[in-house]
């Protein structure tokens, strides 16, 4: 008897079940190298540096790491620190127990207005200790000197837009720096003042909106008013309409 080349049903078995085998094992395979690739990529994606790369912020474009054109670092002194540093402010500042004041290496009566005073008025839109003390003591100080008026008057063509950028400064501490100065020098110049009056009114006006700047401004009206007479309550009026006289 002749045997039979057909497979028997074990052996059928057999090669289903081991090409089931396989091919199991071979998904098995291929879905754990997805898993891992996926896992992959999602640590990749979600770490802080791809985040970077595939969502970069509009200001790594405009302020790159290797270079801050903003930084302290990079940005030059003012006009009035380089001179103070150089010791073209004839004066310095001494820290006191209770109070600071300035030591003139000279009297101040003996200095020239010209270029000193407008120097001073530049610090005064200062930030920084000690140029903010300096400017404005140094300015205060040297407007009490015996023939200030004489010194102070043929200067406020060069004074006054020196004081508007005080004015204007979005720095609160500095605008009142500035109003400040503005009063010390109408005691000493008075009605000379008047002429230029009319170029520091604007941004007076546009402060009194905010609440905590009306009493000073007020008073500093009322002083230029003063010292100024009848003509420079002209001017105030027509600048400021709502501004009443001291002679209400």
């Amino acid at each position: 008897m002749q045997k039979s080349d057909c497979p028997t049903d074990v052996q059928v078995k057999s090669r289903v079940t081991g090409n089931f085998d396989q091919r199991t094992s071979t998904s098995t395979q291929i879905k754990r190298k997805t898993t891992v690739q996926r896992s992959k990529s999602s640590s990749s994606t979600s770490s802080p540096e791809c985040v970077r790369k595939v969502h970069p912020r509009p200001s790594d474009k405009l302020n790159p790491k290797t270079i801050n054109p903003f930084g302290e670092q990079s940005r030059a002194p003012s006009a009035f620190a380089a001179i103070y540093s150089k010791g073209g402010i004839p004066c310095r500042l001494v820290h006191g127990s209770v109070k600071h004041r300035l030591q003139w290496d000279c009297s101040p009566e003996s200095l020239p207005f010209d270029p000193l005073l407008i120097t001073l008025a530049e610090g005064l839109r200062e930030t920084k200790h000690p140029y903010t003390f300096v400017s404005k003591e140094g300015f205060r100080e040297l407007l009490l000197v015996k023939g200030a008026s004489e010194k102070a008057v043929p200067l406020l063509p060069r004074l006054i837009p020196v004081l508007k950028a005080a004015l204007i400064h979005s720095d609160d501490e500095v605008f009142v720096r500035g109003l400040s100065a503005l009063v010390q020098l109408s005691v000493v110049v008075g009605p000379s003042l008047n002429d230029h009056l009319k170029h520091l009114l604007t941004s007076l006006s546009k402060r009194l909106m905010d609440k905590k700047f009306k009493e000073p401004i007020t008073s500093a009206l009322q002083k230029l008013e003063q010292h100024g007479g009848n003509a420079s309550l002209l001017i105030i009026k027509s600048k400021i309409p709502t501004y009443c006289s001291i002679c209400c």
